[in-house]
């Protein structure tokens, strides 16, 4: 086996991007515009009524109209043209932004979680009758908000982190409600920031999937949702191939996979023709949209030196 057929490189790169489509761009300056709205209301309100439930959900809402322009910026900034030291455009600032969003939500919750942990060693009156009203109109911004990221929310983990995020505030406005409720009825003013402790619970709970799901792209990890033992498996099935080695998938951003792979074809490169069904049945089997792949032909006197499986 001569040199040249061991350095035949088949290179495939699949162009089916899945950005979030541009109908998102106005769904994201409603939401930013009602929840800068509601995030103002609350602030007077909640001063006014003396209510950290109040003051809470308010903060929760403000760092979620920075998630909201955090996404869009970062879609927006995904779908520049590559430069010459950009190879990949700036596809991966939506995972920065993924990942900002999660830490900024977190740190949000335990500043309120701290102000209420305070509180409950030293109660303050709360006006039960204007915590209720506040908290109705929150109900029905962050639903309708949730509402308009509902269709994204499987494609792309920014769109998924707007819908949760706007989904968990309907929810903790409606805790906000029956906590107003409690006291005008009980005057156990106790209730607002232990109802608080337990809404930000709630909300670190969701927040902690969305890190860890931003971390590891992040970190290159392979995107959920594509099995690399069942794209190796594909991969190894492939007629003429007799070994798959440095096998490696990450997500270039939320929404777009990619792939490099060497595979052993002892018959050598089988052709065009053959690579780009390769790269279309990753796209369609697995969602990898931007796959490179290394034909080797397995000649023993010059062994790919990325073979053992340790070696990256």
């Amino acid at each position: 086996m001569t040199n040249h057929h061991a350095d035949d490189h088949g290179h495939s790169h699949g162009h089916h991007h899945d950005h979030a489509p541009g109908s998102f761009g106005r769904a994201f300056a409603v939401g930013v515009a009602l929840n800068v709205a509601f995030v103002l209301a609350e602030v007077v309100y909640g001063l006014k009524a003396h209510s950290l439930a109040l003051l809470s959900d308010a903060g929760h809402n403000l760092s979620d109209v920075l998630s909201l322009l955090l996404s869009w910026g970062a879609i927006a900034l995904s779908q520049r043209q590559p430069s010459s030291r950009f190879t990949y455009g700036l596809r991966g600032s939506t995972i920065l932004a993924a990942l900002l969003n999660a830490a900024l939500l977190l740190v949000v919750m335990g500043g309120i979680a701290w102000e209420a942990i305070h509180r409950i060693a030293h109660p303050v009156a709360v006006e039960g009758g204007v915590v209720v009203g506040v908290a109705a109109l929150g109900v029905a911004i962050n639903t309708a908000t949730a509402l308009l990221f509902m269709a994204g929310r499987k494609r792309d983990l920014n769109i998924r982190a707007a819908f949760l995020h706007m989904a968990a505030d309907a929810a903790i406005s409606f805790g906000v409600v029956l906590t107003g409720i409690g006291i005008a009825y009980s005057g156990w003013f106790w209730l607002d920031p232990a109802v608080s402790l337990a809404l930000v619970g709630v909300v670190v709970l969701g927040t902690w999937a969305l890190l860890r799901d931003a971390a590891g792209l992040a970190l290159h990890a392979v995107p959920a949702g594509i099995e690399p033992a069942a794209v190796r498996a594909y991969l190894a099935g492939l007629p003429g191939v007799s070994q798959v080695h440095d096998l490696h998938i990450w997500g270039m951003s939320t929404t777009e996979s990619a792939l490099t792979v060497h595979l052993v074809m002892p018959g050598g490169y089988p052709g065009d023709a053959y690579i780009c069904e390769i790269a279309r049945s990753l796209h369609n089997r697995f969602h990898i949209g931007h796959p490179t792949i290394q034909v080797e032909t397995g000649d023993p006197d010059h062994p790919c030196v990325l073979e053992p499986d340790h070696v990256v």
